[in-house]
């Protein structure tokens, strides 16, 4: 393995992998197709993805992420709902925009902090809310300072 510097200046690894050639050029056509700058930005990437899934799947990982909901705004009450499921876990829930959309649709996108399995049962509870359209849950890496209860340094008496 050879050590290197990225566009950055951070440290990189260089390594190597072998793959059969149809799956390589099924490789190509993604990177192209996405625009990376390189296969090994694409497969960076795809494994960035593979170990915040696995993160999540551990369940009590602290995580900064997004719920995405489209809506129908027309539903009785269901913006009440969704507003109150945010202010029940205020821990959790740094922050939301709405934007209107055309044919009494609305899209939101609330920005989350927490354990994933927490941010998980939110997500799930505000997408199955009647009206909903879709939702969906994009974690990565925590990046937040740290808002979250459970991300705080303890406090001493003083």
């Amino acid at each position: 393995m050879n050590d290197a510097l990225d566009a950055r200046g951070s440290s990189v690894t260089r390594i190597s992998i072998s793959m059969p050639e149809d799956l390589l050029q099924e490789l190509d056509v993604m990177v192209a197709r996405r625009g990376f700058e390189s296969r090994s930005q694409a497969i960076g990437a795809m494994i960035n993805d593979q170990l915040l899934e696995h993160k999540r799947q551990l369940g009590e990982q602290v995580m900064v992420g997004t719920i995405t909901l489209l809506y129908d705004r027309s539903v009785k009450g269901l913006q009440k709902q969704l507003s109150d499921l945010q202010c029940h876990h205020i821990d959790e829930v740094i922050s939301s925009l709405h934007v209107h959309l055309m044919d009494k649709q609305m899209l939101e996108v609330v920005l989350v902090q927490g354990p994933a399995t927490k941010l998980q049962a939110i997500a799930d509870a505000m997408s199955t809310l009647r009206g909903v359209i879709t939702g969906r849950l994009q974690l990565m890496a925590a990046t937040i300072p740290p808002v979250h209860p459970l991300t705080a340094a303890p406090r001493t008496a003083g």
